[in-house]
């Protein structure tokens, strides 16, 4: 069995000599800027629309591997044409983003209901500033922020998802991804750090308040308003183990950050949780799309198959489980997630990783990305695990 210090040779190789060049070749697009992320398997164009959410998520890799990785000109270079086209394209009249661009950067779809394309760019923007050096990009980090916090406090600006008469709900969705855009803010804006400390404090309390589910054991996806178990719809009984698994090890480290051992708990606690519900035992391991609370049948078409994300969230959380706790057993499911990547995601002759398995672990379909698949979960991975390891003083 690999040590960890080899698993994080074997990351770091992965990360800067496979994922992050192939983005470089094919992704980027460098007669209109920006990157495309609808690749078949060899890298060949699929698609000429590019994913808004990517260019935010795109900024952020490669700024970061400039920061943390490894200074090569080629990863600032794409943060630059990625930034460039994201300011140009990216935002509607009315400070919006939109969704979905055209190749050269005409407005295809935008989804009002959300403001995830908002938080990747603010990530990005901050991930850029400190990589760059350009201050400018700190301001329009903090600027979209407000922009963000201003919509989602305003009633009717985000269109609910269920009529309000009939069915209030709230979506774990939105302070999971602002508790990880507060993270990645405070250490770009030291001076702002207790006023960022305490927004945090409060998502935290509305995670836990609505979404963890002591009585049911799991990380619901949806619920009332005022937290009612939603128990007669699809939504309610809704569990996506990749994506609380995710969740788990942002509070895990917003814990560890804090010194909060309530936080490293209930991340632990999450953790333990969704992965005993998404690990598949009954066909070879990996973490299963969807679940359902009480065991019933589920109605996505895709519910069990296995994405390439959550076994990447699934990595990290374990990982930072034992670096936390130094248990066995998290170490033990550290190695049976690596391990089921490395023998089914890993396309050892084009490149990068395939993003659709079946659940019996056979590929669905070859592509390398779509408008929801590209250069973040995997490099992130890499990227958080390499730095895990490197805080372990004993291999």
């Amino acid at each position: 069995m690999e040590t960890l210090q080899q698993i994080r040779e074997r990351y770091y190789t992965e990360l800067t000599e496979n994922i992050l060049p192939f983005w470089l070749k094919y992704g980027l697009d460098r007669k209109n800027g920006g990157i495309y992320t609808a690749l078949d398997r060899d890298g060949s164009l699929l698609e000429t629309d590019k994913s808004v959410w990517f260019q935010g998520r795109a900024l952020w890799i490669f700024s970061k591997a400039y920061s943390s990785v490894e200074k090569k000109p080629e990863y600032l270079e794409a943060a630059d044409t990625i930034v460039k086209f994201l300011d140009a394209h990216c935002f509607d009249t009315d400070g919006r983003m939109f969704f979905r661009v055209t190749a050269d950067g005409k407005g295809v779809i935008k989804r009002i209901r959300y403001f995830f394309s908002e938080t990747f760019a603010i990530i990005g923007y901050a991930a850029y500033a400190v990589a760059s050096g350009k201050t400018e990009y700190r301001d329009k980090a903090l600027k979209l922020f407000e922009f963000v916090e201003k919509i989602r406090s305003q009633p009717g600006v985000l269109v609910p998802k269920f009529s309000p008469e009939t069915r209030s709900t709230r979506a774990f969705a939105g302070p999971m991804i602002l508790l990880n855009v507060l993270a990645e803010l405070r250490p770009v804006f030291p001076e702002k750090e207790a006023w960022i400390c305490t927004s945090i404090k409060r998502l935290l309390e509305e995670i836990e308040t609505y979404f963890i589910r002591p009585d049911l054991k799991v990380v619901l996806e949806e619920c009332g308003t005022d937290g009612e178990f939603l128990k007669d719809h699809f939504e309610g009984r809704l569990l996506n183990p990749g994506h609380s698994i995710e969740g788990a090890w942002f509070i895990m480290n917003e814990g560890i950050l804090s010194q909060n051992t309530h936080f490293i708990q209930q991340g632990l606690t999450m953790l333990d949780w969704m992965f005993e519900k998404g690990w598949d035992e009954e066909y070879g391991g990996g973490i299963i799309q969807y679940r359902d609370a009480l065991g019933k049948s589920l109605s996505e078409y895709h519910q069990d198959m296995k994405f390439w994300w959550p076994q990447c969230e699934a990595a990290i959380a374990t990982l930072m489980a034992y670096t936390v706790t130094g248990k066995d057993a998290y170490l033990k499911k550290f190695y049976m997630v690596d391990k089921y990547i490395t023998e089914h995601f890993l396309d050892k002759e084009f490149g990068e990783w395939f993003g659709y398995l079946h659940r019996d672990g056979t590929l669905a379909t070859p592509i390398k990305g779509n408008l929801y698949k590209g250069p973040f979960h995997i490099p992130r991975m890499y990227m958080k695990c390499i730095q895990l390891i490197d805080n372990i003083a004993d291999f």
